[in-house]
């Protein structure tokens, strides 16, 4: 497919049936006429507000049906954007935009507070609102007074999570998108010859990051219904399941605890072959307490926006073979992706089983080597395994310290539901590190001397934090990530 391909893709769904579901929010479905119209709206408005065709739009993509509509009608019109995380402060993301400098802004109507309109305002910005089934003009910013032209050939902007270094805005062109990501590799709950038969997916990342345009855009691309939510809750989950009965499922690291202290009935999951994980690292006991309680395998995957997502994973063929003696693993590469085990001081290539900073070779980006911030190896029968980010190791006096070790060995506690370790400032070591604490539903608070403990059976003396809080829910991303910034504002 050319760059043609993904605006006919767009206008493709978006020309089906009128009467056809779409997509379910909030138990009420929008079928594929509501989008349809609220699409033309949106690129109706742009053309109304003195945009040019080969414009910089900004779309604030919160999960949506609105929104979906809206990036469906951007890609269908061929236009150039950047996709802006929609929950941070509002001087963040004023700053942010500014930074774009973009002719329009595209986001929900609550958005538009005082603060981001008066920072459009006076950069010339256009706004356009979108509520649940419509959008109209940002009174005040019906006008785009900043000509930001130069975009013939379209691409989406996705901002990056740090995978290869600091966070930073990626380039997807039209044809990488329709080739390798809507005409790429499937997971198994989008696999079928009809996807108007198939149960709706379950659609719970952020709809403006990689895994949105992988997990939510994709597969509505190929003409499949989804459920969507918010963001990712377990009651929400656990509904989608019960309802739709999907014979594969998918669940971020941190939501598998969730359900593990959940306790959902076992009988639940019996419509369930597997469960896909990744996004973020996940603790072997956890994976292989889950696997135990309901009987369901979870396959985990590796991937990055650098990437242009997944470059790795435990598929069902491999984990019939190898079963949980792989537990913990991210797979084996997918077809054309390598991978590599670099040492950080020699730049040398390490054997086998031995760790170092991974890197990668991912075929939809090329055929040149990307260097990550991720520690991992690959074991001598070629599975690949992570264990932390060079980038976030606690440099305690001359003893280099991994958060993940001190969060796996704290979820060793009993009452512990997670975890997050941060380093802060010491005048003495340099760095030292901090643990904010999530219980489990009903457990007894240990003291920090008892968690003190715990942890000395189990790792260093040089890694037992300093400074401990209690928190009632870890401060996470859209994508259940730990929140770092907030994280760190704990112990300021």
């Amino acid at each position: 497919m050319g760059s043609e391909g993904l605006h006919k893709l767009s206008a493709t769904v978006l020309n089906q049936n009128p009467e056809d579901q779409a997509i379910e929010f909030e138990k009420q479905w929008y079928t594929w006429g509501d989008l349809r119209r609220i699409a033309g709206m949106v690129t109706e408005l742009i053309a109304a507000c003195g945009a040019a065709p080969d414009t910089k739009i900004v779309l604030v993509a919160k999960n949506r049906p609105s929104a979906i509509a809206a990036y469906l009608g951007l890609m269908e019109k061929r236009f150039t954007f950047r996709l802006v995380y929609p929950f941070q402060s509002s001087t963040s993301m004023a700053r942010e935009i500014e930074q774009i400098n973009p002719s329009v802004v595209i986001a929900a109507d609550e958005t538009f507070n005082s603060e981001i309109t008066k920072a459009l305002k006076s950069a010339g910005i256009a706004g356009i609102a979108l509520s649940q089934r419509g959008a109209k003009q940002v009174p005040g910013l019906e006008r785009s007074l900043n000509p930001t032209t130069g975009y013939p050939a379209p691409f989406i902007e996705i901002h990056t999570s740090g995978t290869t270094g600091a966070p930073k805005p990626f380039e997807f062109d039209y044809e990488t998108i329709a080739k390798h990501i809507v005409g790429g590799r499937r997971t198994p709950s989008s696999e079928g010859d009809n996807p108007r038969a198939l149960p709706p997916i379950l659609m719970y990342f952020p709809t403006g990051n990689i895994t949105g345009l992988h997990a939510t855009i994709a597969p509505l691309l190929r003409g499949q219904r989804g459920v969507l939510l918010d963001r990712f809750n377990i009651e929400g989950w656990h509904d989608h399941l019960k309802r739709y009965q999907p014979p594969a499922g998918g669940l971020p690291p941190a939501g598998v605890q969730m359900v593990l202290d959940a306790n959902l009935p076992r009988e639940d999951f019996a419509c369930l072959k597997m469960i896909g994980s990744g996004s973020a690292p996940l603790d072997p006991g956890v994976q292989s307490a889950f696997e135990a309680r309901y009987g369901v395998p979870i396959l985990l995957a590796y991937g990055a926006t650098e990437f242009g997502g997944p470059v790795a994973g435990m598929s069902p063929e491999v984990y019939a073979e190898w079963g949980s003696r792989k537990t913990g693993s991210v797979g084996k590469p997918y077809p054309g992706a390598r991978f590599r085990v670099i040492d950080a001081e020699s730049n040398e290539e390490l054997p086998p089983g031995e760790t170092g900073i991974l890197e990668v070779v991912s075929p939809r980006m090329g055929t040149h080597w990307i260097r990550t911030s991720d520690i991992g190896y690959v074991d001598e029968d070629g599975f690949i395994f992570l264990c932390g980010r060079a980038d976030g190791a606690i440099m305690r006096g001359g003893f280099k310290v991994l958060p993940e070790t001190i969060e796996t060995a704290l979820l060793l506690h009993s009452a512990v539901s997670a975890a997050g370790v941060i380093g802060i400032p010491d005048h003495r070591l340099g760095q030292v590190p901090a643990a904010a604490i999530e219980l489990k539903a009903g457990a007894t608070t240990p003291s920090f001397e008892e968690l003190e403990q715990h942890l000395r059976e189990h790792i260093a003396a040089t890694h037992i934090p300093v400074k401990w809080k209690f928190v009632s829910e870890l401060p996470r991303t859209a994508s259940y990530k730990v929140h770092q910034p907030t994280l760190r504002s704990l112990f300021e």
